[in-house]
């Protein structure tokens, strides 16, 4: 049986985003928010080596941009923290500069 990270976390499937395309992360605790590539986020979900962007939001909201055009996941998790923060996202601006509708 493969592993799974011990600690619990919320997933968001992005889907296909263009680069500069902004995302809006509300939270009600400090947690962990982590943007990653679809590759990545299948070596987060196998506990091994991944890369994200992202760390530790002890504010809400918080604001990140997509790098690169492609398939983004989100992570939400409280490694090293209490609990599990609820979370909620929506894309907040596009590349052309118009807002999309949440």
């Amino acid at each position: 049986m493969p592993n799974k990270p011990n600690f619990r976390f919320t997933h968001y499937d992005l889907k296909e985003q263009r680069a500069g395309t902004v995302i809006e992360v509300t939270l009600n605790a400090v947690a962990n928010v982590r943007l990653m590539t679809s590759p990545n986020y299948q070596r987060f979900t196998e506990v091994l080596d991944f890369k994200y962007v992202g760390g530790v939001a002890r504010k809400s909201p918080i604001r990140v941009p997509i790098p690169d055009s492609g398939h983004w996941h989100l992570v939400v998790d409280m490694e090293g923290h209490h609990g599990l923060a609820e979370s909620s996202v929506k894309i907040i601006t596009t590349p052309s500069g118009q807002k999309r509708a949440s």
